[in-house]
């Protein structure tokens, strides 16, 4: 019965102690938080794409191939049967 009631009174202990702890994490982040506040980030100037070269376009048909090729093999159709009409960037 001793070993019961040690098992209990160390888990009571161990518990308490974890909540002490939490409770002065908080308290840490909120005088941290008061000291030091949060400030918004400026917004990043909005990024515009020059025109692409002469050479790009090559690139980019060669890109719009290899998505076609790809979607048809996943769709199990004929490369000519799969019609992409737009492509964006996220």
């Amino acid at each position: 019965m001793s070993n019961i009631l040690q098992s209990v009174q160390v888990s009571i202990l161990a518990l308490g102690i974890i909540f002490l702890v939490l409770g002065i994490l908080i308290w840490v982040i909120r005088v941290m938080v008061h000291f030091l506040p949060y400030e918004e980030a400026a917004p990043a100037p909005s990024k515009t794409s020059p025109a692409p070269a002469g050479g790009a376009s090559s690139d980019q048909e060669e890109v719009v191939a290899a998505i076609q090729v790809a979607l048809a093999h996943h769709l199990g159709k004929n490369p000519q049967e799969v019609h992409i009409v737009n492509i964006s960037s996220i």
